[in-house]
């Protein structure tokens, strides 16, 4: 819940009239490192959004739900959107592959979304840059930026610089698909 893309947002969403809901994965808060079998995550997110205590954090929605999340939270949420009735999906850093490894897609978890889906990669992901993404998939490319969106200190980018584009392209994405009020904000 730390990193700085899912901090980036929340702070930026909110003034927006967006409540951002921010969930820490069980295998982190059991402190492991790497997570578990997609099947057992996916079953873990189902239910934190069934709880009770989702509901009010969440309070009276009367908008649509975009479900999200970074790197394997991102599969999640892809895999899960229409079993949990989300109207979208913003997915950050997703890893498209194992490092090293591009002949090992996880492309299908993408194109398996049925609702409006966003995808913001950094340019330099070792997961997968934004172009190795397969056409239909729109994706947002940070420039510069890793898959913790970080960018290298000597570089032209600033951090400031990518996390703004992070914000940007989420809040475009929103404004596109489910209110256009918020392109105003862009």
């Amino acid at each position: 819940m730390g990193a700085r893309d899912l901090v980036a947002l929340a702070t930026r969403l909110p003034p927006l009239g967006i409540t951002v809901v921010l969930v820490e994965q069980p295998w982190r808060t059991a402190g492991r490192k790497i997570a578990v079998a997609p099947a057992q995550l996916d079953l873990a997110w189902r239910a934190v959004l069934a709880s009770d205590e989702f509901g009010d954090r969440l309070g009276d929605r009367s908008g649509c739900l975009v479900v999200g999340g970074r790197s394997a939270g991102a599969r999640v949420a892809c895999r899960t959107a229409s079993a949990v009735g989300a109207d979208g999906v913003l997915a950050l850093a997703f890893p498209l592959h194992p490092p090293g490894r591009p002949g090992r897609s996880r492309a299908d978890e993408l194109l398996a979304v049925t609702v409006p889906l966003l995808v913001v990669q950094g340019g330099r992901d070792a997961f997968g840059p934004a172009a190795e993404f397969p056409p239909g998939i729109c994706v947002a490319e940070v420039p510069h930026a890793d898959h913790a969106f970080a960018v290298p200190k000597r570089g032209t980018a600033t951090q400031a610089a990518a996390l703004a584009e992070v914000c940007r392209a989420a809040v475009s994405y929103l404004g596109k698909n489910f209110d256009p009020g918020l392109l105003e904000q862009v």
